[in-house]
């Protein structure tokens, strides 16, 4: 392809939308334009990216026995009723009515539609396991799309579902694709970590792990252990309680302490100069219907999604409002504590709390909190779990080692459904004694189009991208200095010639523009290698071979290069596979 025939246009100004490096990137490198809020128009360069990602995923699901399927954007609401779930994805979901009223939505996922294809087409436990996959476009309403291809409300994802005779045999499939998610990664050029993660709304059963592109401005906060194999995000992290010998013991009576508008506990913490540990921390929830009270020491926050898992899961959780709160309990927040509420409200209290004597929290009354509190003395949890965010510093629930924190972008997700799906909508298989039996499911994800952006952000300096060798758009960029000079034309239409004929992408800069340009332009879009051909090196019969990532420039000889190129990138790719 010839520059100035590429539909390439890039900027010189940083867009003022682009919060991010990749968004930044992405738009001034001519990859990809804004339709509106969460849109984007991919542009030849991003596609070649976009298909050169899908390649990688395709081969490494075919390598495990996938089969790729094409399914249906739009799905019918009947379908996501049966499962439930019509409502758990609440205003994410494009919904939309026919001509006669029927109720659609536009895919955020493929789980009821698999399910119900397979239902209808496997009866037989020969004819299991089944993998099959998919790559198309998914939809979600974002409250706030944002970071370009991050977080919007069109995007690209490779989908694979598994289908088994039983759980066992369900986790050989899941294993199959942890090993073929770290493959895709890999040949990816990107460093990333697995995470042990929450299902979400997807749900199942069994063990879910995400693959983490580690990266600054990643969305997601993760933990691991410098000693051991422990990963998890922070929504998932295993919490251990402090031991007892660091608390206090009980014995004091309660105290009620006058504590005049001081409702948090950073002003409580320094209206009676006590330490946050010290605090015990009481917020109110409501799931779907029903509401509990939560506590957590005062130092800690309350983990929401372990809060749901414990004690739902709920279509909606959240924090209850201040109207609610004095009407359940006739107080105000700010004031409540656990003490005398046990026949008023379900008390679910963190792991540490059941450790915490001496201690302090609300009145349950205006303006006042009690002193000298001990769990099990003064109240007892209708029930004890791990409700909290976990920490950087704290222990390897594995090996005890501090664990330490990164920031990471998920790029994928696998998933072990057991017979959530299954069930709901009677997907049986018969096994060997002619028995109906449930089919056992998983599902694994991979954000094609996140996987481009996360790319980018590990890969960039101050003058563009850096693409990993197997996902560039093309493998090389020739520049000659001057197009107004024949003796460097020719020798660039040469060169053009011979790497085509030697299989490496390759992209000739025929603008007639200055050099300065061509190169400016060249780092932006992040070629890997460029071939400048000026009077200088070819008067000496060579050209120089300019290394994007490491900046190393080599003067090879002309009738040499194009083979040396050739090894080149073949060495690189190599590294990758």
């Amino acid at each position: 392809m010839k520059v100035s025939q590429l539909l390439n246009p890039t900027l010189r100004e940083v867009p003022a939308e682009a919060e991010i490096v990749s968004h930044q990137l992405m738009l001034r490198a001519g990859y990809i334009r804004k339709v509106t809020s969460g849109i984007y128009t991919y542009l030849p360069l991003g596609w070649k990216v976009i298909k050169k990602i899908e390649q990688i995923v395709r081969e490494e699901m075919d390598a495990k026995g996938g089969q790729e399927v094409m399914l249906p954007i739009v799905q019918p609401a009947e379908l996501w009723k049966q499962t439930g779930r019509w409502d758990v994805y609440g205003p994410e979901m494009f919904r939309l009515k026919d001509r006669h009223s029927r109720e659609f939505c536009l895919g955020p996922t493929h789980e009821e539609i698999i399910t119900d294809l397979v239902k209808g087409e496997v009866r037989s436990y020969k004819q299991l396991p089944l993998l099959l996959y998919q790559i198309q476009n998914k939809y979600r309403d974002e409250r706030r799309p944002r970071f370009g291809l991050m977080r919007g409300r069109e995007f690209i994802m490779k989908d694979l579902y598994s289908f088994d005779r039983d759980a066992e045999n369900a986790k050989i499939s899941y294993q199959k694709m942890y090993d073929a998610y770290e493959r895709v990664f890999r040949r990816c050029g990107l460093t990333f970590r697995v995470v042990e993660a929450d299902a979400g709304a997807i749900g199942g059963t069994g063990e879910t792990h995400e693959f983490m592109v580690l990266a600054e401005s990643g969305e997601a906060l993760i933990v691991f252990c410098p000693d051991c194999d422990y990963a998890a995000n922070v929504e998932k992290a295993v919490c251990r309680p402090e031991p007892v010998s660091k608390q206090e013991q009980a014995g004091e009576e309660l105290t009620e302490v006058y504590t005049p508008d001081v409702k948090t506990i950073d002003e409580l913490e320094s209206f009676l100069g006590v330490q946050k540990t010290s605090l015990i921390k009481a917020m109110v929830y409501k799931g779907d219907n029903d509401y509990f009270l939560v506590l957590v020491r005062g130092d800690r926050e309350i983990n929401e999604v372990k809060v749901n898992n414990v004690l739902g899961p709920f279509i909606n959780l959240r924090l209850a409002e201040p109207h609610e709160v004095e009407k359940l309990l006739q107080c105000e927040p700010g004031f409540i504590g656990p003490v005398g509420l046990n026949n008023k409200i379900r008390i679910v209290a963190d792991l540490e709390i059941a450790n915490m004597k001496n201690a302090i929290c609300g009145a349950n009354k205006k303006d006042y909190h009690l002193r000298h509190v001990s769990c099990g003395k003064d109240f007892t949890p209708d029930q004890f779990a791990d409700l909290r965010m976990i920490t950087p510093g704290e222990p390897c629930p594995k090996c005890g080692q501090k664990l330490q924190e990164a920031r990471g972008i998920e790029v994928g997700q696998v998933f072990n459904l057991g017979t959530k799906y299954s069930e709901k909508l009677k997907a049986y298989y018969l096994d060997e004694k002619g028995q109906e039996r449930l089919i056992y499911m998983g599902c694994y994800g991979i954000g094609v189009s996140r996987t481009m952006a996360a790319a980018i952000e590990q890969n960039h300096d101050q003058d563009g991208i850096i693409w990993p060798v197997p996902i560039a758009p093309y493998h090389c960029i020739i520049v000659p200095v001057s197009v107004k000079e024949p003796e460097l034309v020719d020798i660039a239409d040469k060169l053009y010639a011979e790497l085509k004929a030697l299989g490496v992408e390759t992209v000739y800069d025929d603008r007639d523009e200055r050099p300065g340009v061509k190169f400016k332009d060249a780092d932006l879009v992040g070629y890997p290698y460029r071939l400048t051909i000026g009077k200088k090196a070819l008067a000496e019969g060579k050209v120089e071979l300019y290394n994007r990532r490491t900046r190393q420039i080599d003067l090879i000889a002309v009738e040499d290069v194009a083979k040396y190129v050739q090894k080149t990138v073949e060495e690189e790719l190599a590294k990758y596979r």
